[in-house]
């Protein structure tokens, strides 16, 4: 896969359309690609994973105290091993659900718009404020990559702006892959299993260990860690957008083997919740194909019409099937 480095998105004229054309070969062939020159600081990459190790390195009883039950509606907190489900099968992952900090004053909190809501900050001192950078700083990257993939289509810089992500919907999530064994009797296979994402556009840090594959037509590869990047990927609503000119691609992780722990920090930029999602028009080879019968979970997301959070609610309550039935 492609590493691209984005700074030239940034400096407009001949080298923010060179980078835009990177990136659309990128969406074309692969639908995941590497960035470097992204600006987001490394300390605080650093940072995020020291404290999160921290986290994740105290006892099930302690972190439960911050359980995604405890986040209502909001869906926000902590999942413990096995506690997300992909395809109905459990993951072998643990990990934090945060997004977008909103008070409970928020006018979308308080018309009880799911997925939106305060944070539930585990108490190490430092993590929030890290957690809250760390988003800040990777949202920014989110827009800009945005308006690269708006000029990769022909389209003005600011067309998804415009339209989807003035607001963006963020969800962040802190992974922690541990490299104990699962016990007997779970039905587990990998550390998660094959999906597409919901939204537009996912900006990962993964850590040294390794384990992410991708599906390409010729079979399934690696995407190792590139030091100092974030691996991007575009969910199923930029396909959608798109006619399946920029495909969702599955993707998996691997159970840890390592003998170290790993983690990883996906951002899904995605667009508001309230967005109606459309297709964009005029895209030559913009084909919207039925690929319902190749796809993970036999879905056609060009059959997708409606607001973006009806699909989004759709797909997690799968993933937390229990806490659909408690908080929804």
């Amino acid at each position: 896969m492609p590493v691209i480095n984005v700074s030239g998105l940034a400096t407009g004229g001949a080298a923010r359309d060179d980078v835009a054309a990177r990136i659309g070969a990128a969406c074309r062939a692969h639908g995941f690609f590497y960035v470097t020159g992204h600006g987001v600081d490394p300390a605080l990459v650093k940072r995020l994973e020291d404290l999160s190790h921290r986290f994740f390195g105290q006892d099930e009883a302690t972190k439960m105290r911050w359980r995604m039950a405890l986040g209502g509606r909001a869906w926000r907190g902590y999942f413990p091993l096995g506690g997300e489900l992909t395809s109905g099968r459990p993951d072998w992952k643990e990990g934090l659900y945060l997004g977008t900090e909103l008070p409970e004053d928020h006018p979308l909190v308080r018309a009880r718009t799911p997925v939106h809501g305060p944070n539930l900050f585990p108490e190490i001192d430092g993590l929030r404020e890290t957690i809250l950078a760390y988003m800040d700083a990777v949202t920014r990257l989110g827009h800009r990559l945005m308006e690269g993939i708006a000029l990769s289509l022909g389209l003005p810089a600011d067309y998804f702006a415009s339209r989807y992500t003035a607001d963006p919907l963020i969800l962040f999530r802190i992974f922690n892959y541990p490299t104990q064994p699962v016990p007997e009797g779970m039905d587990v296979h990998w550390g998660v299993g094959e999906h597409t994402d919901y939204g537009l556009l996912t900006i990962l840090h993964q850590d040294d260990v390794g384990g992410l594959q991708v599906r390409t037509p010729e079979g399934w590869i690696e995407a190792p860690p590139v030091a100092g990047s974030f691996v991007c990927n575009i969910g199923d609503m930029l396909d959608r957008m798109t006619g399946g000119l920029y495909k969702s691609t599955p993707h998996r992780v691997t159970r840890n083997t390592s003998g170290r722990d790993r983690l990883s920090f996906p951002l899904f930029f995605d667009p508001h919740f309230e967005a109606r999602v459309r297709r964009i028009e005029g895209l030559a080879g913009a084909d919207a194909l039925d690929d319902s019968a190749a796809r993970w979970d036999r879905a056609n997301v060009h059959a997708f019409n409606g607001k973006y959070g009806d699909y989004l609610l759709a797909k997690v309550s799968k993933v937390f099937p229990q806490l659909r039935d408690e908080v929804l």
